[in-house]
């Protein structure tokens, strides 16, 4: 099975931050550290059930992976590679839209110029 391209990744990250409860686990798990389904329960207005369920998707989308398990307790803590994954491919979207832009500016600038100097002669 060949691993997934950088664009499913990319698409799997998004997919997973469009919930707000998976947000903010993330930003507990940001803010605090790496914490178990129990710790997140006892900080956020969400149940242990719920918990599981939302860091099992974060963790298939590769933002959270899951520690060795201490006893029934198993930590979950962030995991930057799936972020930086989703980063790399804003910041080719976002280049080829400053490229567009960029076209789009000298364009504009050329039709600036040309036409003050159509003015400019017919003064």
């Amino acid at each position: 099975m060949r691993p997934p391209d950088a664009e499913a990744r990319a698409v799997a990250v998004f997919a997973a931050l469009t919930d707000p409860t998976r947000r903010a686990l993330l930003e507990e798990l940001a803010r605090a550290g790496p914490a178990t389904v129990t710790d997140l329960a006892r900080r956020l207005p969400i149940s242990r059930q719920a918990i599981a369920k939302h860091l099992d998707r974060l963790a298939e989308a590769g933002l959270v992976s899951a520690g060795e398990p201490a006893g029934r307790r198993r930590p979950y803590r962030l995991d930057p590679a799936a972020i930086r994954t989703a980063q790399v491919w804003l910041a080719r979207l976002a280049t080829r839209w400053d490229d567009r832009l960029a076209a789009l500016e000298h364009a504009l600038d050329v039709t600036d110029t040309t036409k003050e100097s159509r003015d400019h002669e017919q003064a």
